[in-house]
């Protein structure tokens, strides 16, 4: 087997946890979640892991213990955050068109809110304006509370705070002898907020996954700064952060031109503490043609110098964040399905498995590439190739003959149900196992029941080789359990 596996067969792992099924590898997170945190040579540099890209609470664990901090996109993100350890002040809840309860959710939560557009900040303040009623932090507990909440996010702590802002209390459950309700001297003290800005600059693999210039939905445009502090003034509310996102799995060189603007940004606002520059950071995914991985180090050299230099400029060290998801999950994870039929229909040669797009819906959605390995039953490879190397003259080990140009399709009733489109593969024959490459981010996290098909288990395997469930494979009783 490929060090991937560490020595486990995937015929034996599907047979032991059912197809399909995510593999992840542990050595291959943490080493992602290390590359990251050292990606900017900045003395003021965190590292917040994109939930969204896969929430298992596993490999949540594991971030943090790495060292990251979450960025959350939804209250299920913060409630996955916080039961894998996280605390508040290590959250940051990047919304879009978010409800008003979910911002009170993360509110009350301790867990600081960026907003993206005008009305959202006048949301955010009408509800920081209902919970004004001041509290006083006074004593060595109560300050060190609300320390934790300042310093993990870069905010500058002072002696007062908010109602609900103290890291994990909800305002119902202060206590008077963790907090004094009776009135501060500085009452109304500014609520901090964070601001997602549309610098005009966008980018990625796919119309879909660009989230920065005029055809998005993301972020306020530069030239609504002067209503922005309009609204702060209106509502006593302190800008402490900006942040942005151009898009995913892009030319990394337009992470350096988007930074360069949002800085701009920066410029026209006092009292900042942070500038979050997103993530999009590029992996591979068509590593079988001989694609290399792209070197991060001069990007993130560059980042670290602007951030000195703007620093200086601002007159006090701002943190620099990024927040990278597919970076640090794509890569450790294997889709591993199985072949259940094969077909020809006119010209095309069809081979169907058992990973339709409700397990895996990034090839439908984005026509993104995966590369393909292909097992025998007894989990052995066909062949070992890079496709880039005459595959059509390749022959196999099994005697099968030559690559052919296939579709790879799954179970789903739907004619845009695939995997891959005119790949050049083995052929193939039912009990064969499929390994989809580089799935462990937007994989399971995208997955869905359509179909009232089971979402697949997760398996982890371990720095020891050990495999373990770390989700177990959804039943028809799950699948029915919220219906009435």
């Amino acid at each position: 087997m490929s060090d991937f596996y560490q020595n486990n067969n995937p015929a034996d792992l599907l047979a032991q946890y059912g197809s399909p099924l995510y593999v992840y590898n542990e050595q291959i997170f943490r080493a992602q979640c290390r590359a990251m945190r050292a990606f900017c040579p900045y003395s003021h540099y965190a590292v917040n892991y994109a939930i969204k890209a896969n929430s298992n609470l596993s490999l949540l664990r594991i971030a943090r213990e790495e060292g990251l901090r979450a960025d959350a996109s939804s209250p299920g993100e913060i409630v996955a955050a916080l039961a894998a350890g996280f605390p508040p002040s290590e959250i940051f809840f990047i919304v879009n068109n978010a409800a008003p309860d979910e911002l009170k959710f993360a509110m009350e939560k301790g867990v600081f809110v960026s907003v993206d557009s005008l009305s959202q900040i006048e949301t955010f303040g009408r509800i920081a304006q209902e919970k004004d009623a001041p509290v006083n932090a006074n004593t060595p507990t109560q300050i060190e509370s609300l320390n934790k909440f300042a310093q993990g996010h870069g905010v500058a702590a002072t002696g007062e705070v908010l109602a609900g802002a103290i890291v994990g209390i909800e305002r119902e459950a202060l206590s008077s002898d963790l907090v004094k309700r009776e009135p501060s001297p500085v009452s109304g003290a500014p609520h901090p907020i964070a601001i997602r800005f549309n610098t005009g600059i966008g980018a990625g693999h796919h119309k879909k996954v660009v989230t920065g210039g005029d055809d998005t939905k993301f972020g306020i445009l530069p030239r609504d700064i002067p209503r922005v502090k309009e609204l702060l003034a209106q509502y006593n509310l302190r800008l402490v952060g900006i942040n942005h996102h151009i898009g995913s799995n892009y030319a990394q060189e337009m992470y350096l031109v988007g930074a360069r603007a949002l800085i701009d940004i920066a410029r026209q606002f006092e009292g900042l503490d942070f500038i979050d520059f997103g993530g999009g950071f590029y992996i591979p995914y068509h590593k079988l043609d001989g694609e290399k991985p792209f070197d991060l180090t001069p990007v993130g050299v560059e980042l670290a110098q602007l951030m000195q230099d703007f620093s200086a400029e601002y007159g006090k060290p701002l943190t620099a964040m990024t927040e990278p998801g597919r970076y640090i999950a794509a890569e450790c994870g294997v889709l591993l399905g199985t072949v259940h039929a094969t077909k020809q229909m006119g010209a095309v040669h069809y081979v169907g498995c058992d990973v339709g797009f409700s397990v895996l819906a990034r090839p439908t959605m984005y026509d993104a590439h995966h590369d393909i390995i292909a097992y025998n039953a007894s989990g052995q490879p066909i062949t070992e190739y890079p496709v880039s190397q005459a595959p059509h003259d390749i022959q196999f080990t099994e005697n099968r003959g030559a690559f052919r140009l296939t579709n790879v399709v799954g179970n789903q009733c739907e004619t845009g149900d695939y995997i891959a489109k005119n790949r050049s593969l083995p052929p193939l024959q039912p009990g064969d196992i499929l390994a989809i490459q580089d799935a462990g981010a937007y994989g399971y996290s995208m997955a869905s029941q359509y179909n009232l098909r089971a979402r697949p288990a997760e398996v982890l395997i371990k720095k020891s080789g050990e495999t373990e469930l770390i989700r177990r494979r959804d039943s028809y009783e799950d699948m029915l359990s919220n219906m009435t």
